[in-house]
């Protein structure tokens, strides 16, 4: 069924709380920054304010994209999507005033899931098609007296127009026709030329596919829901005098320290402080295997502690994390509508007047034009009332205003459980459609982790001193250049070696002393600029596509060649691309040598290197003006601008950056590039099935509504016709939750 309005729009909502409370001159709503702001004239109860002011909010939040007209005696401002609603009062009333902001209600509190409204609808149903099913047996074998048989059909009709009705009540309060509207004049039409057995099945099938309906969306929740679940309650806060004490998770602070025991989630994102375990991702990110988590590690909100007790540092507030953040953008997406969904949502509103004015013409017609009886059948001869009421059935755009939400919904739900988000309808659509995809290197095709691939000393044959001296001075070392020595080092067993007056070189490097020699490790200058700088000069330079360290100590010089490690699926995901008939090109700053060397492994189509972020966006916006549609795929802050250059930016990772992920409109939570594939498939085979759901609902209205137009068709093969075709389309939709979108 169609959503049921709100008996008060979300401006009454908001007037009658600033009617409702004393000093209180105007509030400011931003829902993209997720703040509310509350003028006030005098001495007020501010945290009364803030909690009603929420619950107002968390019952308006999804009806704050619809227009609403602003309520008498007040004044309303819409700008850059800041929403300021005010009572009207004086000029210079505004000057006084005392603005207090705050942050939005809890995704969970603001945007609460939908309940299980399918299961009333379906008893609903259930009854009506029962009580009709007795009345129709009663009346065709004789088994009850005359009144009984019509008793039974009016329950049935009672049962299956019973939510139509609600919905039709407050439409027609707000001056609006849908289509519960027709399905009540059809059901009362027939059943005023005696056909109660077709206004039965019309209310039976009618209230059946809005069940059906309604465990379409309820699934498409159901799939969401699961990551408010993971969400914690409480945390284990470490007092800093010793101790421990369980608080709520909204209590919690950057900076404390929380513990977390095993078979517990992580209640913020944080930073591991001590301990070591591994942690559960599979609800964020959509990672089966269990992830290693030790001391300076991350760990994200909703994730689950595997196997050891670990104390972490708070690094994000709690409505900051990353699965609050994951929460709001599936919400924000489910609210965007594509580009077709709202061609048939404007589509519906003049579709069903234009029925109406046509099913008037054409009863004209029968009646006055073809000397039709008007209301009674004679015999095989139907009345041109009953002709009307059946073109009135199968011209309804049911399945054709459930088409495409069906199918978007279906998409994003199933996409948000398999670490593809996408931030609305036309993100799906837009998609679907890319022949050009602009990838950034670093990050994207590569992991953006730096790995050692060698050692070399000058004279050869002293790389293992060169590795244990090198693991010395970076064993404490946060740098990616140190943490890649040491992975490196302790994969070929190297233990750690004490180091003293160790001290960090600004800008080239490190020092310490190991043993009794003392060592350095950093850039070339190290060499270059001491008692070595003739011989230095004469040594090789390091490959393009490397980077290198250099390691000064006692008698033992030499280098550790490190590269950024390719993404292992990245080759065969350009290879699927290309496949799939789209062309490959990467954006990169980095080296004409290194970029070629990635471009020439992988096989990508085109490479443009040594880009600025700047020259980035000119060669997203020269792709566009080639007619290419052009998807770019990044992760980091200096791709958010390309990202809203292309026709569609998708964002690597969870993890990635907040400039990036805000600019994107797909997010691979995943952080692997394969994730994109999916999202490309997933998109493609939505636009199939929105294709699908069109071809039905228009092909079922266009040839039934010709029958009806030649009398050729009954009104029960009408209605079965109309509402089977609904049917079909929830149906069609509902394979892209169960299927395999990959």
């Amino acid at each position: 069924m169609l959503r049921r309005p709100m008996m008060r729009t979300w401006t009454e909502s908001l007037a009658e709380f600033l009617r409702s409370a004393p000093g209180v001159e105007a509030v400011r709503l931003d829902p993209a920054a997720r703040t509310f702001s509350i003028a006030t004239l005098g001495q007020v109860d501010a945290t009364t304010l803030r909690a009603r002011l929420a619950e107002t909010l968390a019952a308006i939040e999804t009806q704050l994209s619809v227009p609403a007209a602003v309520p008498a005696g007040f004044t309303m401002r819409r700008e850059h999507g800041i929403t300021e609603l005010a009572g009207e009062t004086c000029a210079t009333a505004p000057k006084f005033w005392r603005w207090r902001e705050f942050s939005w209600p809890p995704a969970e509190a603001a945007v609460p899931l939908a309940g299980p409204e399918w299961k009333p609808l379906s008893l609903l149903a259930a009854g009506c098609g029962l009580a009709g099913l007795a009345g129709w047996i009663a009346g065709r074998f004789s088994l009850l007296p005359a009144p009984f048989p019509v008793l039974l059909f009016s329950v049935a009709l009672i049962a299956g127009g019973w939510d139509a009705a609600i919905d039709t009540w407050g439409n027609l309060r707000a001056r609006r026709l849908d289509i519960h509207f027709l399905m009540l004049a059809v059901a009362l039409g027939a059943v005023c030329i005696g056909a109660w057995g077709e206004a039965v099945l019309l209310l039976f099938l009618f209230s059946a596919s809005g069940a059906m309906e309604e465990y379409a969306l309820d699934r498409t929740h159901r799939e969401v829901s699961a990551l408010l679940k993971s969400a914690p309650k409480f945390a284990t806060l470490m007092l800093p005098g010793g101790g421990e004490r369980e608080v709520p998770v909204d209590e919690l602070k950057l900076g404390d320290r929380v513990l977390v025991r095993p078979g517990g989630a992580f209640p913020a994102d944080g930073q591991i402080a001590s301990g070591k375990s591994a942690s559960d991702e599979a609800a964020l990110t959509g990672e089966s295997v269990p992830v290693e988590k030790g001391v300076g590690d991350p760990v994200f909100s909703g994730t689950l502690n595997l196997w050891g007790a670990v104390e972490f540092e708070v690094r994000r507030l709690p409505g900051e994390s990353t699965l609050q953040k994951i929460i709001r953008l599936i919400h924000t997406a489910q609210k965007l509508r594509a580009p077709s969904e709202r061609f048939t949502d404007k589509f519906g509103g003049g579709y069903t007047l234009a029925v109406l004015a046509g099913c008037a013409v054409m009863f004209l017609v029968w009646w006055l034009g073809y000397g039709l009886p008007a209301f009674a059948n004679s015999g095989a001869q139907t009345s041109a009332f009953y002709r009307t009421m059946t073109l009135l059935v199968v011209t309804s755009p049911c399945a054709l205003v459930l088409s495409i939400p069906s199918a978007i919904l279906a998409a994003i739900a199933w996409g948000a459980r398999h670490g593809v988000l996408f931030r609305g309808g036309a993100a799906i659509e837009k998609l679907a459609e890319v022949d050009v995809v602009a990838l950034d290197k670093t990050g994207t095709l590569t992991t953006g982790e730096l790995a050692v691939v060698g050692y070399e000393s000058f004279p050869p044959g002293r790389e293992r001193e060169l590795m244990e001296l090198a693991h010395a001075l970076e064993s404490k070392s946060q740098h990616p250049l140190g943490r890649a020595i040491v992975r490196d080092a302790l994969a070929h067993g190297v233990k750690a070696t004490g180091v003293e007056n160790f001290k960090s070189l600004t800008g080239k490097g490190v020092r310490g002393r190991v043993g009794a020699a003392q060592v350095m490790l950093g850039r070339r200058e190290l060499l270059e600029q001491g008692p070595l700088a003739a011989w230095a000069r004469d040594l090789p330079a390091a490959p393009a596509e490397l980077a290198e360290v250099w390691v000064l100590g006692g008698d033992v010089v030499g280098r550790v060649l490190l590269r950024d490690e390719i993404r292992s699926a990245s080759r065969e995901v350009l290879a699927e691309l290309r496949r799939a008939g789209l062309r490959t090109v990467m954006l990169t700053g980095d080296r004409r040598q290194t970029a070629e060397s990635v471009a020439r492994e992988l096989g990508l189509d085109e490479v443009r290197s040594g880009l600025t972020p700047e020259q980035k966006v000119a060669a997203i916006q020269g792709l566009r003006l080639t007619g290419n549609k052009t998807a770019m795929v990044g992760d980091g802050v200096n791709d958010a601008p390309c990202l809203a250059a292309a026709d569609v930016g998708v964002a690597m990772g969870a993890r990635g950056s907040d400039a990036a992920l805000e600019q994107a409109e797909v997010i691979l939570m995943h952080d692997r590039i394969e994730s994109f594939l999916t999202a490309l498939i997933l998109s493609r085979r939505a636009k199939r099935i929105i294709r699908q759901n069109l071809t039905i609902s228009l092909g079922v209205v266009v040839l039934m509504a010709v029958a009806a137009v030649f009398g050729v068709v009954p009104l029960a093969v009408g209605v079965a016709a109309h509402e089977g075709s609904t049917v079909v389309v929830c149906l069609n939709s509902l394979r892209l939750l169960f299927g395999k979108n990959r």
